[in-house]
């Protein structure tokens, strides 16, 4: 009995571990860089490069589409593009990655 009771509470302990990290992750007070992730973003066409908060309700993003970066401004009102970029004269790396 002592075994279930245990085995209870250390699920418990990670369920809320789980709980904390999605909560703030939706909060875009963390991020998590995968291998597997950067291997599934590869596939795909348009990439989320970088996310900036600048407060609670607005912040900054950079998406990768092809050979494009765009830097995109957020609020709860609209989205707005704010410049655009190529992006092997942004971030050289990203070059090397495709």
């Amino acid at each position: 009995m002592e075994t279930f009771s245990q085995s209870i509470a250390a699920f418990l302990v990670v369920a809320l571990l789980v709980a904390f990290l999605w909560a703030m992750r939706r909060r875009g007070l963390a991020s998590f860089n995968l291998a597997l992730t950067k291997s599934l973003a590869k596939q795909k066409a348009m990439q989320v490069v970088e996310r900036l908060p600048l407060t609670a309700h607005h912040s900054l993003h950079l998406v990768r589409v092809q050979d494009r970066v765009i830097l995109i401004g957020v609020s709860p009102s609209s989205c707005t593009q704010i410049d655009t970029f190529a992006a092997a004269a942004l971030v050289p790396e990203m070059a090397e990655k495709r």
